[in-house]
């Protein structure tokens, strides 16, 4: 099989969630069990880190792999879901699966995935840790896809689980309240198998607290340990300083991801590396400083407040909901600039009174669609921007979209590309 006949098997004959949405999900581990086992239980061959959450388990899983690999550990990296082409998901030691590798996976056991009938994100999931135990990594970090406790990746013991924030997304699979999605959240924990936990709120913390105590798992909540505060920000980092347990940690930290939100995540990871240190990994803190200097050169990641233009400065991120959306008009808010102009599209399921009640009623807005089945249709995007009474204007296509706003804007502008990460993906210059 070609790569592209690969990839038409993975994402037409069986769905994938990005695309269709909750009808793509298998809400048991039964078929990623027999996956695995008629692969000879790949998982079981290699140590791996499992990360949870709403908001920043994909900056964390990133983060902690570039760590990782400065300390010379070979790493694996699966996240989910991808920019640009499919083998984004598996990464090891930065570098994506080899095109003829996916091929030849789907090769080889076609006739069996044809009969199991596993969803897309099933059959990626296996793919990868069989590509892990191949490659013998030394540590794979693994994203959750969606929710965690009837999660793909959710077959694994790992060494660490880390929870990142919780809120209130995929509520129709999930659950209506923190606390609910916490439940699902919290089923990565494994007995015996120590958890970070990133942030909390006073609805997950017993959630947490009350899971880690029936798996008899010691449970670390990063917050009240570390704290980081930003001193200042350029083009290339933000620096930081981190304390712990209120004693200054480490000063002018380089942190190459840009994100208001990333100083949150990162207490999570300096948390989760801990950890791993008290299991015998070697790192130091110049393997930290190095490797969360370079994450992006490391690990391949795109779309975090990536800065795609100057004079107007043009930003991309792919944050998506509510809280998402609340750090990225914050920090908006803190560049100076004479118009902001967003490009925006989205997916269908968000409530967009919402997050249109957070948008500057001053901004220029240019509305664009996704080229995926899930993507919210314009009339339905237009119907709540009048409510708003927001300027803006229909353009379907993000890119031409993102060149009228260009073309509008003067160098003192800001312009902003969002609402999904598939319209951010469908950008020529990411």
């Amino acid at each position: 099989m070609t790569y592209q006949e690969t990839l038409a098997f993975l994402l037409e004959q069986l769905p994938m969630y990005q695309q269709v949405g909750r009808s793509a999900v298998k809400k048991n581990l039964t078929n990623i069990r027999s996956l695995c086992d008629h692969l000879n239980n790949p998982h079981q061959k290699f140590l791996s880190l499992h990360i949870a959450g709403t908001n920043g388990k994909g900056s964390s899983a990133h983060m902690l792999a570039a760590i990782l690999q400065t300390a010379g550990y070979k790493t694996g990296l699966y996240t989910s879901p991808h920019l640009k082409d499919f083998t984004e998901r598996i990464r090891v030691d930065g570098i994506p699966i080899p095109t003829d590798k996916v091929a030849q996976f789907v090769e080889q056991n076609q006739e069996y995935l044809t009969h199991l009938r596993p969803s897309f994100f099933e059959m990626t999931v296996a793919m990868a840790f069989k590509y892990f135990a191949e490659e013998q990594v030394d540590i794979a970090v693994v994203e959750v896809g969606l929710g965690g406790r009837l999660d793909s990746t959710n077959i694994l013991t790992p060494l660490l689980s880390l929870i990142t924030n919780i809120g209130l997304d995929h509520t129709d699979m999930l659950g209506d309240t923190l606390a609910e999605i916490a439940y699902e959240k919290a089923g990565i924990i494994k007995s015996g198998i120590p958890v970070v936990v990133g942030s909390y709120h006073e609805q997950t913390l017993p959630v947490f607290k009350k899971k880690a105590q029936q798996k008899g798992s010691s449970l670390l909540l990063a917050f009240e340990d570390y704290r980081v505060v930003r001193q200042k920000i350029d083009t290339n980092y933000q620096y930081l300083s981190v304390y712990y347990q209120e004693e200054l940690l480490y000063s002018d930290i380089k942190l190459s991801l840009l994100g208001n939100y990333q100083q949150y995540n990162l207490v999570g990871v300096l948390a989760s590396v801990s950890q791993l240190a008290n299991q015998g990994f070697a790192i130091t803190e110049q393997h930290i400083r190095s490797g969360l200097q370079a994450v992006q050169n490391l690990t391949g990641l795109k779309g975090r407040w990536q800065l795609l233009g100057n004079n107007p400065t043009v930003v991309a991120d792919t944050g998506h909901n509510l809280e998402a959306f609340e750090e990225l008009i914050r920090q908006i808010d803190q560049y100076s600039y004479r118009k902001l102009k967003m490009v925006l599209g989205f997916v269908q399921g968000k409530d967009l009174q919402k997050l249109f009640a957070l948008l500057p009623v001053s901004a220029k807005y240019y509305f664009c669609l996704a080229d995926i089945p899930r993507a919210m249709p314009l009339n339905q995007v237009v119907e709540v921007a009048q409510e708003y009474q927001l300027d803006f204007e229909m353009i379907a296509d993000v890119n031409q979209a993102l060149q009228v706003a260009e073309y509008q804007a003067t160098p003192e502008d800001f312009i902003f590309v969002g609402g999904s990460t598939f319209v951010v993906a469908e950008l020529d210059i990411v």
